[in-house]
């Protein structure tokens, strides 16, 4: 069983969903971000870690500026898997996937960064301008790797391709609660983002699905009859407003996953 598999049965063990959290890589810098990573991994049951990227067409302007400071601080894709294998030293059953585009993986070549994702011991992956069916040849290179290539549904997912998407899934399924890039307002009702999250698991049965983007501590709590749910543009966000105020992102990241997770306990 795998790390992300026994995760989410552990909360669902626990009568509550898995928090995932989302940071990128190198912000605000290559130490801070694998000690921000240590301290919300006490509380995150699985953490998702950006590959900072120039033109990230899928993210608002909250990760948009985590990955800006990254990239100003010359954060490489070496460097995210060195991240990655750090963590994994002092957290050796916490999933961790790496979230970014395809243009990276290509320009390295699909074999060496999945060789590189093994080495590091990347537990799953997540690419957003890598849609299906064209992912499907990646997603099985992964599967043989044993990391788990997570597959994204939107509202507007035909039933037809759901059913496909889902039966060539892996460990996890991602659901976007709506139309929109990252870190925009929640601007769908929690019933209407459920109407379409229990199509997809009265196709799914046994896979985990969770839900993302427009989760804050706000609306997190009506979410929680999910697999899992995930923040990230919030996360970032705090990583700017402890930087604006001279004040330390470590100690207030931990403190605010904290507080998330005891919002769907």
């Amino acid at each position: 069983m795998s790390l992300i598999r026994k995760s989410f049965q552990k909360c669902k063990n626990e009568l509550r969903p898995a928090l995932l959290t989302y940071t990128v890589a190198g912000d605000n810098s290559k130490k801070k971000s694998l000690d921000i990573l240590n301290k919300i991994s006490k509380y995150a049951d699985i953490c998702e870690l950006g590959f900072p990227h120039n033109t990230p067409i899928a993210d608002g302007g909250q990760i948009q500026t985590s990955s800006n400071r990254a990239l100003k601080n010359g954060i490489k894709i070496k460097d995210v898997f060195n991240i990655v294998k750090k963590f994994k030293v002092k957290n050796k059953s916490k999933p961790i996937i790496l979230m970014g585009y395809y243009n990276m993986i290509f320009q390295l070549g699909e074999n060496k960064f999945l060789k590189n994702c093994k080495k590091a011991k990347v537990d799953g992956i997540i690419i957003v301008d890598l849609p299906y069916p064209e992912n499907k040849q990646f997603a099985k290179k992964c599967f043989n790797n044993s990391i788990c290539f997570v597959q994204l549904i939107s509202p507007t997912t035909s039933a037809s391709r759901m059913r496909n998407i889902i039966k060539d899934s892996h460990d996890m399924i991602y659901y976007i609660s709506m139309l929109s890039t990252t870190g925009g307002k929640l601007k769908v009702k929690p019933s209407e983002i459920f109407k379409n999250y229990n199509k997809i698991k009265k196709i799914s049965k046994n896979k985990n699905c969770v839900i993302g983007f427009g989760i804050t501590e706000k609306t997190i709590s009506k979410l929680k009859k999910a697999d899992g749910l995930v923040v990230g543009s919030a996360l970032c966000k705090e990583i700017t407003n402890s930087i604006q105020k001279r004040q330390n992102p470590v100690t207030n990241l931990g403190n605010m996953v904290k507080k998330l997770k005891s919002k769907i306990i």
